[in-house]
C-alpha cells in the first residue's frame, strides 16, 4: 500500500503574530499506523520542503509516545524536511491520501488548487480520503462528480466551533471548519 500525506506550508496564525502549522501527533500517530501495517510513505506540502509545524503541538503537555518517536526517528525527519511539491502529485500512484491538522490547512491547503483536485480525483477514483481535526477545512471548494459540495448529504466531523472559541481563535481563523460544512451540506 502507498499513502500519500499532505501537510500544510502555511506558518503564520492570522493577523496575530504567532506561528501555526502541521499538528505533530496528527501526523506522527498516523504515519507510525501505517508504517507499521507496511505501507510506503510520501509526504507533500503545496511548497515542498520542510512544513511548519505547530509550536504549541510540540509542547510536553502534547507528547505522546508517536511524537516521541517521530522526532527521533532520522528517517521520518528526512521526509519531513524534503515534503514533495503537491503539484508534482498524482493520484494514480497512490491508494489512500491522509491529512492531518492544525491551524495552516484552513489558509493553504483549504484554497490549493491542487489538493482541491487531488481530492476530486481520489474520490472519483474510489479511493479513500481521510481527514482530522482542522484539516477536514479543506474539503470547503471540493466537489463530488455531479459539481455538487463533496460533503453534501454526508456526515463529516471536523474540529468544532466550540473547540476553536476554546482555544480562543475563533476571531482569527479565515473560517470555522464547523459552520463550512454545515453550509456545504455536511
Amino acid at each position: 500500500m502507498k499513502v500519500l500525506i499532505v501537510l500544510t506550508s502555511h506558518d503564520q496564525l492570522g493577523n496575530t503574530g504567532r506561528k501555526t502549522g502541521f499538528w505533530l501527533e496528527e501526523l506522527a500517530a498516523p504515519y507510525y499506523t501505517f508504517k507499521d501495517a507496511g505501507a510506503q510513505i510520501v509526504l507533500a506540502s503545496p511548497k515542498g520542503g520542510q512544513p511548519p509545524l505547530d509550536p504549541k503541538s510540540n509542547e510536553p503537555s502534547f507528547q505522546t509516545q508517536a511524537t516521541h518517536r517521530f522526532e527521533a526517528d532520522a528517517d521520518a525527519n528526512a521526509q519531513l524536511a524534503n515534503t514533495v511539491r503537491l503539484d508534482s502529485i498524482s493520484q494514480a500512484d497512490f491508494d489512500t491520501v491522509f491529512y492531518p491538522g492544525g491551524h495552516g490547512p484552513l489558509w493553504d491547503l483549504a484554497e490549493d488548487a491542487a489538493s482541491i483536485a487531488l481530492i476530486e480525483s481520489f474520490v472519483e477514483a474510489g479511493k479513500p480520503v481521510a481527514l482530522v481535526c482542522h484539516a477536514p477545512g479543506v474539503l470547503r471548494h471540493v466537489k463530488a462528480a455531479d459539481g455538487q459540495p463533496l460533503v453534501a448529504g454526508k456526515r463529516v466531523t471536523g474540529f468544532t466551533n466550540t473547540e476553536e472559541a476554546g482555544v480562543g481563535l475563533t476571531e482569527v481563523v479565515p473560517f470555522l471548519v464547523e459552520d463550512e460544512l454545515k453550509a456545504k451540506g455536511g
